[in-house]
């Protein structure tokens, strides 16, 4: 950074530096004042990058209040090492011991371009789109084979129609994506929501190697982030009450992915006190979304799908992060959007779960586009096509 001449960054990075070599030495133990300075510090740093990236400077941002703040931190803001060791944040990130062979031990020190190669995202969205005008002219020419005048076409139409669906499914693959792109950043939406809360909270993951399609990815980013301070905000008791009910001071928020018959399963659950179904109804009632006689008459299941609708929310007071009643409904719209479901489930003083299902990839999207097009196709030549035909085609 001196180099470069961005001392401003470069007093900062060298602030959090000297804290982590204390750290590091065992000269000081990690406890919550240091992992928020260390944090604070990491986003100033990203925030200052992305400027000089864009423009070439460092910005007018004022970074001596971090430089103090992480100053205070060297000298006497945590514990000595001889001391009991605090704890480390209210975030763990639970991940399996995974066993390495020699052959995989080898292959991981293989250079990274003998087996890979860098392709843009709009170069996999054009072979994408190009797939999607062969799909089309594939079954163009299924119709056409299927009459007897143009019987010579079968044998021909059914090799189209075997590498058609191989290279569909190819392209598809190379689309891919561990969910992990999208939980990366959980962790410290856990932790600042959890310190907001006052809560403490460990998140613990499963299934973070599920591979899922980019678009998707970049779809359910949003909804789960709500999904997650939902069950921090709203799910999870505070220390205290916790104690009463026999539970550890620690709340628990696990995430979980797998793939479940060309779908892709994410589970979001939390150990806490589940959904009072009376509360529901009465706001619900409060904001005019139902009517007395309707909450009367509701089972305790609809009735917590009622968080589902426009403008609800249960939040006493509204803060940067919740009770604007902006949350729920946009998260089962987006997931709709991309041809999947939402649901909830709640057992009292036991938690509640709020289960995603999303297709594996967007090839029902692109189903469904490919035969609106040959419909109107067919419309306009004047010659029927089957909903049925093509989706065994596809």
């Amino acid at each position: 950074s001196g180099f470069m001449g961005l001392s401003k960054l470069g007093a900062v990075a060298h602030s959090g530096e000297s804290l982590l070599s204390l750290l590091r030495d065992g000269t000081l133990v990690i406890n919550p004042a240091i992992a928020s300075g260390l944090l604070s510090l990491a986003d100033c740093i990203r925030a200052m990058l992305v400027h000089v990236d864009r423009t070439g400077q460092e910005g007018d941002t004022d970074c001596s209040a971090l430089v103090e703040q992480l100053a205070r931190l060297q000298e006497g803001g945590a514990a000595r090492s001889d001391a009991p060791v605090a704890v480390v944040s209210p975030v763990a990130v639970v991940t399996p011991i995974v066993e390495v062979t020699a052959a995989q031990s080898e292959a991981a020190r293989a250079t990274p371009s003998a087996s890979n190669v860098r392709v843009s995202v709009e170069q996999l969205d054009k072979l994408m789109n190009l797939v999607g005008e062969l799909v089309l002219a594939r079954n163009e020419i299924n119709q056409f084979s299927a009459r007897p005048k143009h019987s010579e076409l079968l044998g021909t139409s059914q090799r189209l129609n075997a590498i058609t669906t191989l290279l569909q499914e190819g392209v598809m693959q190379t689309r891919l994506q561990p969910i992990d792109t999208a939980w990366s950043k959980l962790p410290r939406v856990v932790r600042d929501c959890a310190q907001q809360c006052g809560k403490r909270v460990r998140l613990e993951m499963e299934g973070k190697d599920t591979e899922l399609d980019r678009t998707l990815i970049e779809a359910i980013q949003d909804p789960l982030t709500h999904a997650i301070r939902n069950c921090i905000d709203h799910g999870l008791e505070g220390p205290a009450e916790r104690i009463v009910a026999g539970k550890p001071v620690e709340g628990c928020i696990s995430l979980r992915a797998l793939h479940e018959g060309g779908q892709v399963t994410i589970e979001v659950s939390d150990d806490g006190a589940g959904i009072d179904v009376g509360a529901i109804k009465r706001k619900a009632i409060e904001r005019a979304l139902i009517t007395p006689d309707q909450a009367r008459g509701m089972n305790d299941e609809d009735a917590i799908h009622l968080i589902f609708l426009p403008g609800f929310s249960t939040a006493a007071a509204v803060t940067s992060m919740f009770g604007r009643g902006v949350g729920m409904d946009v998260v089962k719209t987006n997931i709709e959007r991309i041809s999947g479901t939402i649901d909830l489930q709640s057992r009292p003083g036991r938690g509640t779960t709020v289960r995603i299902k999303i297709p594996l990839t967007l090839a029902i999207i692109l189903f469904v586009e490919s035969f609106v097009v040959a419909k109107t196709y067919a419309t306009k030549h004047n010659y029927s096509i089957s909903a049925n035909r093509e989706l065994v085609a596809l």
